[in-house]
């Protein structure tokens, strides 16, 4: 999967999705595609990346009570 990091404008290819699906991790592991050499692994913050369309990673990849935040659905009656 390829991420965007927001200030260099580079694209990451992530190499362990399981961790940015997980809320409880703060970073992932990638790789920047820069250059024509493969470029070494490195951690990167998950509120550094967004998606290469500038759409922000989903509230459930990056924040674990993301749902206590969210407002009551109001009762049917």
């Amino acid at each position: 999967m390829f991420l965007k990091r927001k200030a260099e404008d580079d694209l990451v290819k992530i190499s362990d999705t399981e961790a940015l699906f997980d809320p409880s991790t703060d970073s992932v592991t990638g790789q920047i595609q820069a250059g024509q050499g493969e470029q070494p692994a490195e951690s990167f913050s998950k509120d550094a990346l967004i998606f290469p369309s500038g759409e922000a990673l989903p509230q459930c990849w990056v924040d674990a009570d993301y749902r206590a935040k969210m407002p009551a659905e109001p009762q049917a009656s």
